[in-house]
């Protein structure tokens, strides 16, 4: 498989780390850094949204969306939204501190979760599915979240050929945000993503999970206000057919 693009190195890695209250350690990476989420609670009905960057280290398009959006959203303005929002901007810091796709264990934690199709067989190095399923702690954390929060629509921040790939009942929230960023949707990647968020929470557990693929080599700079707009309307179609 030939990729078009490389992403660019993120400017300022520190910026997209978030600490200190509000902000809730999760747990630790392989490498022993910490990974940190914001709860954002606008009701108790209101509907629950996921949004996870930093999957893979070395896509820094998702995690410069995801440092836009809490500079903009992690204050009251989020309640403008009508949602509750749990933020997770770098579930990989050791991958994107290092600028590699997977954490220091070199696992592709997008290979790890113990979805019914998780193979220990890598079709290429790169997606080295770890020893087992869910070995990871970033796995781990990524599945509390799931478990604890219950979101009721997912979406992840990744990078390459410019699409919105649905997993699972996200063709409206797909159909909205692929208008607005002018990308193709598909439900089908172009190649087998064993072990992946889309196929345990989307196609497995039928939660609408969206992974944006941005245009790889993208400035961190612009991402944000390329898809701010996207992921806004995404939102409101979501709200809508509740």
């Amino acid at each position: 498989m030939i990729e078009l693009k490389e992403s660019l190195p993120y400017p300022d890695p520190q910026s997209a780390f978030f600490s200190g209250a509000p902000w809730k350690t999760m747990g630790t990476s392989a490498g022993g850094r910490d990974v940190t989420g914001l709860l954002l609670e606008h009701s108790n009905n209101a509907p629950r949204v996921f949004l996870l960057g930093g999957v893979h280290g070395n896509e820094t398009e998702g995690v410069a969306f995801m440092e836009g959006f809490v500079r903009e959203f992690a204050d009251e303005t989020w309640k403008s939204l009508g949602v509750n929002l749990f933020l997770l901007p770098v579930l990989n810091p050791d991958g994107f501190l290092g600028f590699k796709r997977q954490n220091d264990n070199g696992v592709d934690l997008n290979r790890n979760m113990s979805t019914k199709d998780w193979t220990p067989v890598a079709s290429e190095p790169k997606y080295f599915p770890g020893p087992s399923s869910d070995s990871e702690p970033e796995t781990k954390i990524l599945l509390s979240v799931l478990n604890d929060y219950k979101p009721e629509y997912i979406i992840s921040f990744h990078s390459w050929k410019p699409m919105v790939n649905i997993n699972g009942p996200a063709h409206a929230m797909a159909r909205t945000m692929g208008e607005k960023l002018n990308y193709i949707l598909t439900e089908d990647i172009g190649y087998p993503t064993p072990g992946s968020l889309g196929t345990y929470a989307g196609w497995e557990r039928q939660i609408p999970t969206i992974t944006l693929e941005f245009e790889r080599g993208m400035d961190p700079a612009v991402v944000y206000g390329f898809a701010r707009e996207g992921i806004l309307s995404s939102l409101e179609t979501f709200i809508n057919s509740r």
